[in-house]
Parts: C-alpha cells; sequence; structure tokens
C-alpha cells in the first residue's frame, strides 16, 4: 500500500483523537515505528493491522472508521489538497460524481504509485446512480461513503448514500440519491490555491 494512504490514515487518528491516541493504535497494531512515509511503500497487511487496531480501541465497527477517515480527508484542513482534486471535477455535485469515472487517470497524473480505487459511476435513474469501487483494501468503499457525503455538504447538496455491499467479482457498490442540487450554500471554492476560503 502506498505510504500516502498509510499516511492519511495517520494523520485522521493523530488529528481527531490526538497524538497519544495514534502512539497507542499503532502499538496495538505491532507496526514498530510511529510515523509512516508517505513516499514509501507498505505491505497491505500493515494498513489492515492499523484499521483494526483503530476499531479495537474505539470499540467501533471497521465500516464507522472508514467512512470517517473519508470525511476527514475532504473536511479537514489539513487534507485540503484532496479536496481541490475531487472539486476540480465538476461545478456542482452531479458533475463531480461522473467525474470520478477518470479520478484513477487524474491522480495517476500526479502520483503514478498512489493506489486509487477503480471506481465507475453511472446513473441507474432520476437523481439516482451506482458507484462500483474496487480497491486492495477491503472495505475501502465505505471510505468513499464518507468523501461523498462530504463532497455532497461542500457542494450544497442533499443526498442519500446507501452501501449496497459487494458484487461477485468484489466491487462495492453504493447507491446515490441526489434529493436537492442546491440545498444549502456551499463551501467556497477557487481554482487558484490561496484565494477566497479555499
Amino acid at each position: 500500500m502506498h505510504g500516502m494512504i498509510n499516511r492519511a490514515l495517520q494523520c485522521f487518528l493523530r488529528d481527531t483523537y490526538g497524538g497519544q491516541t495514534w502512539v497507542e493504535i499503532a502499538e496495538g497494531a505491532n507496526l514498530g515505528f510511529e510515523n509512516f512515509e508517505a513516499m514509501l511503500g507498505y505491505p497491505d497487511s500493515v494498513t489492515l493491522d492499523v484499521i483494526s487496531a483503530t476499531a479495537r480501541h474505539f470499540k467501533k465497527p471497521v465500516d464507522s472508521i472508514l467512512e470517517d477517515l473519508g470525511n476527514y480527508m475532504v473536511s479537514h484542513p489539513n487534507v485540503e489538497p484532496v479536496r481541490r482534486l475531487l472539486r476540480f471535477g465538476g461545478g456542482n455535485f452531479t458533475e463531480f460524481l461522473f467525474s470520478l469515472n477518470e479520478l484513477k487517470w487524474r491522480a495517476a497524473m500526479a502520483l503514478p504509485d498512489l493506489e486509487v480505487p477503480e471506481l465507475t459511476v453511472v446513473a441507474s435513474g432520476e437523481a439516482q446512480f451506482l458507484m462500483t469501487c474496487s480497491h486492495a483494501v477491503p472495505g475501502f468503499g465505505y471510505v468513499m461513503l464518507g468523501i461523498l457525503r462530504a463532497m455532497a455538504d461542500d457542494y450544497g447538496a442533499l443526498v442519500v448514500l446507501e452501501h449496497q455491499g459487494w458484487q461477485d467479482a468484489g466491487e462495492e457498490v453504493i447507491q446515490v440519491h441526489l434529493l436537492e442540487a442546491a440545498f444549502a450554500q456551499g463551501r467556497s471554492f477557487d481554482l487558484v490555491a490561496g484565494e477566497g476560503h479555499a
């Protein structure tokens, strides 16, 4: 697993719950070190060990931990570049959804070694969409669920999201129902970082 994924997991725990909590979780996962290096690769088992240790520490389901991680990756100021990468996908939530079909390609332009999930988004009805997600980390669809929820808030859209489980080939399925595209005022976004509130 690319170090950036592990580093994001570490930063989520540290920024949300404090440095001492991260140290305790790292010890619970038997890492043997305290900090992930963003540009190094790690066995997938290391990532899974940290996720499992986090779930044990908080006595929460893994799915809930992963969804919280996804929300953090968009909403926390320390990871603003992730939000910017996603917001470049479109001027409204629907455009953003369809831009996820090209996310792996866009991310590869900047970080060729980053393991971005294979995402496919299709319309399934009036203001309804289905997303399939395939990633090396089981349950990564719940990270996407958190990202989608946070991005809906970012755009000011009102949506209902449901993780619908796994297909036979292992892809996770998320249903998105867009109830109102302009339900509330979204967060400001400028094309150039540092302008306005973005």
